[in-house]
């Protein structure tokens, strides 16, 4: 007899409370294997396909693509032990149709999926990987995983699946991942695009976008937000909070202004970088140095053939060697235990900025690389991260970060640190400047560099002596043949 298990929507790391579903992998009536990958759902910081920790059949979906689910929310239910897995392909109608319940080959009810290899109500192990949500961050705990949210509260299975029934999407828009309005196609790719429209209550069918054939981008919807004034949610507000404020300016005591929601990619910076500065006593310090040798001697390098070194490759070695040197830096505090925990391996996170905001790739062992290893793995998470296609196991586990704002064009920045590390090393912009250099005034190459540190881990001697090395190293590159 089949029993019938519920799969929720995992924590999928980094505080991370909801999703957006994507795209469907499988519809109902597929067979699936354990741990296949089963939805592609979208975060605030990564495109990430969801594996399912059981097989058997599909028998409903819950959700709508373009519908956002909190951690928790049922995403499908499986028939286990209703067919042979080894057997053919399941018989649905596709992964984009929108059909959400099917019979299960069995009268077992829908049970809650706990952990991998929980027991079913009467008592037998259902089939499971033993790894429900493999490299997700299973192990979170249960107040971290789910955001209560009183305006929007959880909904029962069968109201999901009612309220998200609705006609099948044209095959043409599933393929070309174009969004479908009622007047006809509108040339949109991204759900975010979509959900922003939504957000400000803006009809896709009225713009005209600036991308290849028309696309709709992002930056074309926030214009028009900015252009009619919309950018307040057409929601009504609920709030008691809110109150003031409207009554105040229907009275016209305070001009109208733009309310932008803290969500996405924003909300999870903003929830971030405000843990920092509430629980990190932090402290800034810098120093100029001359970066005519180090630029010199990468053109060196480059010159004699083979991989290009990149500019921040070489400060990533600089850096490692400086950690080794000053452990202290390359730690964590545990206030609970009152622990400093000083950390073996430095793996390396370095800000990119994307047009979905900035993110922190982590370069894993980054004390083992060489500079053209640490080279080829920049680009390659970069590259990654502005396709959208980071998981959360790329952003999460650094120990050290490296901030070149340079790329900006600022010669300083005194920046957050990323929590729970204890430091970061700012790069400035390298331009020519005066520099007394043998004795003499010259022009040479100078980059601004500044170490924000956790004054808990260490005192200013260390944050010092660290930042000393850097620069010493920046200036005269041969410093780190002593370290090789």
């Amino acid at each position: 007899m089949a029993q019938v298990l519920e799969f929720k929507l995992p924590d999928l790391g980094e505080g991370l409370t909801e999703a957006e579903i994507v795209r469907w992998l499988v519809a109902v009536g597929d067979v699936v294997a354990i741990d296949q990958p089963v939805v592609e759902v979208e975060t605030a910081k990564a495109m990430v396909e969801v594996p399912c920790p059981y097989g058997g059949v599909v028998t409903a979906r819950f959700g709508e693509e373009g519908t956002e689910l909190p951690v928790g929310a049922p995403l499908l239910t499986v028939a286990v032990g209703a067919v042979d897995l080894g057997g053919a392909a399941g018989t649905g109608s596709g992964p984009g149709q929108s059909a959400q319940t099917a019979p299960a080959n069995g009268s077992g009810s829908a049970g809650s999926a706990g952990p991998a290899g929980s027991a079913s109500s009467d008592g037998s192990a259902a089939e499971s990987s033993g790894n429900v949500l493999v490299g997700y961050g299973t192990g979170a705990p249960a107040a971290r995983r789910r955001r209560i949210r009183p305006s929007a509260p959880a909904k029962a299975p069968a109201a999901v699946a009612a309220q998200a029934a609705a006609p099948a999407a044209a095959p043409a828009r599933r393929a070309a991942g174009v969004g479908v309005a009622p007047g006809g196609p509108v040339p949109v790719i991204s759900p975010l695009v979509r959900k922003l429209a939504r957000e400000n209550g803006l009809d896709l069918r009225q713009l005209s976008g600036s991308g290849p054939e028309g696309l709709i981008l992002r930056a074309d919807v926030e214009y028009a937000v900015r252009a009619g004034g919309t950018a307040v949610a057409q929601e009504p507000v609920t709030a008691p909070a809110s109150a003031p404020v409207a009554a105040s300016a229907s009275a016209g005591a305070q001009p109208r202004g733009e309310r932008i929601p803290l969500r996405g990619v924003r909300g999870a910076v903003a929830d971030k970088l405000s843990r920092s500065r509430r629980e990190i006593p932090d402290a800034t310090c810098w120093v100029d140095a001359d970066a005519t040798e180090l630029m010199a001697a990468r053109a060196s390098m480059n010159a004699a053939g083979g991989p290009k070194i990149s500019l921040l490759a070489l400060l990533a070695r600089i850096c490692t060697a400086a950690l080794a040197r000053h452990p202290e830096l390359n730690s964590t505090v545990d206030m609970e235990a009152r622990e400093i925990v000083r950390l073996s391996e430095v793996n390396l996170g370095f800000a990119a900025q994307t047009d979905r905001g900035l993110v922190v790739p982590v370069v894993r062992d980054a004390h083992r690389l060489s500079a053209e290893a640490l080279t080829a793995e920049f680009a390659r998470l970069t590259d990654v991260a502005r396709e959208g296609r980071l998981t959360p196991a790329d952003l999460t586990g650094g120990t050290f970060t490296l901030n070149n704002y340079g790329v900006f064009g600022v010669d300083g920045s005194t920046p957050i640190i990323n929590h729970p590390e204890a430091a970061m090393l700012g790069v400035g912009r390298i331009v020519p400047k005066p520099w007394v250099h043998q004795g003499e005034l010259a022009v040479r190459q100078v980059v601004q560099l500044s170490l924000t540190f956790d004054h808990r881990v260490c005192d200013g001697g260390t944050a010092g002596g660290f930042l000393r090395y850097v620069a010493d190293c920046v200036e005269h590159p041969s410093v780190l043949l002593r370290t090789l």
